[in-house]
């Protein structure tokens, strides 16, 4: 009787645990509405880390570089989104609004800006940078040369004629606060460094100069907190891709992993002599302060708090500094963790052959990540054939080109270091698998991003000599490792042969001919679709979440 009692209970119970399964299932496949699609798009993130290690006058110094940021994000606003307080007013629908700030404005992101807001217009190139009403003719014929500066708004005199503006000018009231904050927490400093940064950058906003803040940035290499702050990116300029925008991070460094990764900076000059290309399109070598740290990161601000969020960077993107003095690679591990277990792992599942998922590893997608800011610093910046710099010779296509250069080049770093012993305690394979996934990744982008349209060149290149195979049946991809390395060499010296000889007709031709998604690769990324897999993450921020008192 008693073994009856057992086995009703078992049944009864399976029979309660697969409803309340397929309820769930149920719940959590049901219709969307459209907002709600778009909102499904970013997974919450909250921007967490150890503070233990930090000094009290430490933990006073983020305080003031929080409000500092908030400020920045201020003014990101003011360049972006021109109609921001109007087009609030008209939004009635939270998910909407939440949308909103999100995208910094009503036009999405991930959806190559198309208008998510009822009654707004197409976005304006030149965003909030140039009068909306300027024609390109207007531009050319405007005489001051100042209209080239990263660091002017152009905007209407009195008469209606065109005139440049500073930042500086522009927006100098806001400046000074954040100036002000930012000496205010130089003072609190233990780190000399550190101290020094702070006080050029807060200078350096105030004339828009930044030549020597980003020297002093290179020259610190102790601190365990670092606040990068400034008009550092042009990609919101789509007019002529000129202007910077406002955007800052507060960071606090992970000394070990830091220190664990001081070899691979040692190993720069090395990895530049053997880019595998001829010679001449090699001279060019990184400065000696260049080095590649780990950071958390525990606030983001204006342009890089939009959209897709960065996993790592390189600075300073001046490259007459980084001929100088070298570049910082900058991991962001929580962030990069965060994006690994909630896009990249479920990716794999859908897409990969299932005896080749073992090879999709956190630890290749951090080395990939990290190789990929080397290959950013590393190549070339200048022709070679007098045509002035590759961004000059490249002109519109000089980023997706960028952005080529700095994915393949990745995985050539990641082959030459485990084939010299100097990467150890995983598998090259690895790295092949976890690469090839991160280029879905970042293929759902779609053409409005260059980093999207620099993997679907990839991918195509890749599939065209055979470095992967997509089963019919299953729907799945299979790495071929020997093809893969020959494809990644081959596409590496062709991509730096462009940028060397500056050959805007190649580079045209390569975004023309593979910079678009074909019909089985959209149906691959409408099955991650499906599954409700996130695109990228969304920042839940503040002192409160890092612990500390409002």
């Amino acid at each position: 009787m008693q073994k009856k009692l057992i086995i009703i209970s078992l049944i009864a119970f399976s029979f309660v645990f697969v409803q309340c399964t397929k309820k769930d299932k149920k719940e959590e496949l049901k219709p969307q509405t459209k907002i709600e699609k778009l909102l499904a798009n970013y997974a919450d993130v909250k921007l967490e880390t150890d503070l233990s290690a930090l000094s009290e006058n430490q933990k006073k110094m983020i305080p003031l570089l929080f409000v500092a940021a908030q400020l920045i994000d201020e003014l990101y606003w003011a360049q972006i989104c021109a109609l921001r307080d109007e087009t609030k007013e008209s939004i009635t629908d939270e998910k909407v609004m939440k949308y909103f700030n999100i995208n910094y404005g009503p036009w999405d992101r991930l959806n190559g800006m198309e208008p998510f807001v009822d009654g707004v217009n197409e976005r304006f190139d030149g965003a909030n940078f140039y009068p909306d009403n300027m024609s390109y003719q207007e531009f050319d014929e405007f005489s001051n040369l100042g209209k080239y500066n990263s660091y002017t708004l152009i905007r209407r005199n009195e008469l209606g004629s065109l005139q440049t503006i500073p930042y500086h000018q522009a927006y100098k009231e806001k400046l000074d606060k954040i100036a002000e904050l930012m000496n205010k927490a130089a003072n609190f400093s233990e780190d000399k460094g550190f101290e020094k940064y702070l006080k050029s950058r807060a200078n350096a906003l105030l004339t828009d100069n930044y030549y020597e803040s980003n020297i002093a940035w290179m020259q610190m290499k102790d601190n365990l907190i670092d606040f990068v702050v400034g008009p550092i990116e042009d990609l919101d300029d789509r007019l002529y891709y000129t202007k910077t925008s406002y955007q800052s991070m507060i960071l606090i460094k992970n000394k070990q992993s830091s220190k664990d990764l001081e070899k691979y900076s040692l190993l720069l000059p090395y990895l530049q002599k053997n880019l595998p290309v001829d010679v001449k399109y090699k001279t060019e070598m990184p400065g000696e302060l260049s080095d590649i740290m780990v950071y958390d990161v525990i606030n983001c601000s204006g342009y890089w708090n939009t959209g897709s969020k960065k996993i790592a960077i390189t600075l300073p993107l001046d490259g007459q500094v980084q001929l100088k003095v070298g570049s910082r690679k900058l991991q962001f591990k929580n962030v990069m963790e965060a994006k690994f277990e909630k896009i990249l792992r479920p990716i794999s599942e859908v897409l990969i052959e299932e005896d080749q998922l073992k090879h999709v590893k956190s630890k290749a997608f951090f080395e990939n990540t990290m190789f990929y800011e080397v290959g950013s610093a590393l190549g070339i910046k200048n022709t070679i054939n007098g045509k002035g710099t590759v961004q000059n010779a490249l002109k519109d296509q000089y980023n997706v080109i960028g952005e080529c250069k700095n994915d393949i080049l990745s995985l050539f770093f990641v082959t030459k270091l485990y084939e010299m012993g100097e990467m150890n305690g995983g598998d090259l394979m690895d790295n092949y698998v976890t690469y090839m996934t991160d280029v879905f990744r970042s293929v759902r982008f779609g053409i409005s991003n260059d980093q999207g349209v620099a993997n679907m060149i990839r991918f195509y290149y890749f599939e065209e000599l055979g470095a992967f195979t997509r089963d019919k049946k299953s729907e799945k991809y299979r790495i071929d490792f020997d093809k893969m390395k020959e494809a990644m060499l081959k596409f590496s010296e062709e991509i730096l042969v462009i940028q060397g000889n500056g050959d805007y007709e190649a580079a045209k031709n390569l975004v023309n001919e593979k910079g678009f998604i074909r019909d089985d690769l959209l149906n691959d990324l409408y099955k991650i679709q499906k599954q409700r897999i996130p695109k990228d993450v969304v920042f839940i921020q503040g002192l409160d979440v890092v612990g500390l008192e409002n």
